[in-house]
């Protein structure tokens, strides 16, 4: 870095990087080089190195490392913990209370009344005996190979993950809908939320909440599910026609009238498609969450792939599949339904 030193010499800053030499820990370049069994000169290429902090480091100092830089972003996570955890665990207790009270309600339920239960919810949804025997052929397969439980398991998340999305995110979607400013704020958070790796949901989350918490993985979920009905809610609103607006103006309705009995029935279609893309959103975090004590289907999954044990996690994988699939179809026939109902009306 003898190119770098001279800069700082000739800036005349080489007391000041002098007092800023001590034992430094390992460098990233460094860890990367003693991975790759080289040394740091031949890990960065040689030539004209760029003057990243790590480079910067070792001609001065002074000056701190990029692992410093990592190092400040935890402290200041933990050093707000206490107070984050103290306004958010009275806010997100409902949330475990939830998902611990559907957890119970699926799995102390009989099979011979919930499959019946949820074959009817699946045919009021429908109303096609072809999806309806369909779920009831899925559900008598988790059955007969011994999944139902962990089935139920993941049904139970998704339904409270989904319906908590679906309430916190439609209300939303109608406020972004109303004022444009309001949108340009909360888009960008969507982007966040929609592109941040599902991975990284769960890192502050594991230092906020206990592992054994079921609001872990809810929030988890939830976050990461939310987006695609905030965003439909929003745009079918937008996209409902200004000549029937005006004319519900023209009737004298007030802007509670026109959102309840205008906007919302012609935007329906759009909600609809939020609905389920949030429904597969949740089935895929689910799985991602078993990592953090998340149970059903996902657990089995996670332990095929840390055992080795290929049959329990392919059979697992599929039950994954068909329960993607039998949400989809549900989702999709009643979006069916409101799409002929909106075109009769």
């Amino acid at each position: 870095m003898a190119k770098y030193e001279k800069v700082f010499d000739t800036l005349g800053l080489r007391d000041w990087c002098d007092e800023g030499a001590a034992d430094a820990p390992t460098s990233m370049a460094q860890l990367l080089a003693q991975a790759q069994g080289g040394d740091v000169a031949s890990a960065e290429g040689g030539g004209f190195p760029f003057p990243s902090l790590d480079v910067l480091h070792d001609a001065c100092p002074a000056i701190g490392q990029t692992r410093d830089l990592t190092a400040s972003f935890e402290t200041g996570f933990l050093a707000m913990r206490g107070k984050l955890k103290l306004v958010l665990d009275p806010i997100t207790q409902p949330l475990s209370w939830l998902l611990d009270g559907a957890l119970i309600a699926f799995q102390s339920t009989a099979w011979w009344i919930m499959i019946p239960v949820l074959l009817a919810v699946t045919w009021f949804a429908s109303r096609s005996r072809g999806v309806t025997a369909f779920v009831a052929c899925v559900l008598l397969f988790f059955a007969f190979i011994d999944h139902y439980d962990v089935a139920m398991q993941t049904l139970a998340i998704v339904f409270v993950c989904t319906g908590l999305s679906v309430v916190i995110g439609v209300p939303i979607g109608i406020w972004m809908s109303r004022s444009d400013l309001t949108q340009r704020l909360i888009v960008p958070i969507l982007d966040l939320l929609q592109t941040l790796p599902t991975f990284v949901y769960l890192i502050p989350l594991i230092f906020l909440f206990s592992v054994t918490e079921s609001k872990l993985y809810g929030i988890a979920i939830i976050l990461y599910a939310i987006v695609p009905v905030i965003r439909l809610t929003d745009l079918g609103i937008r996209l409902v026609d200004r000549d029937v607006i005006e004319a519900a103006d023209a009737f004298g309705m007030t802007k509670k009238q026109k959102l309840w009995r205008v906007q919302l029935p012609l935007a329906l279609p759009n909600i609809m498609a939020g609905i389920n893309q949030t429904i597969m959103m949740s089935l895929a975090m689910v799985v991602i969450a078993s990592l953090v004590s998340a149970p059903g289907l996902g657990v089995l999954v996670l332990r095929g792939i840390r055992n080795l044990e290929l049959g329990v996690g392919i059979v697992a994988g599929l039950g994954i599949v068909l329960l993607a699939v039998i949400l989809d179809r549900v989702s999709k026939a009643a979006l069916g339904r409101v799409d002929k109902q909106g075109k009769a009306y």
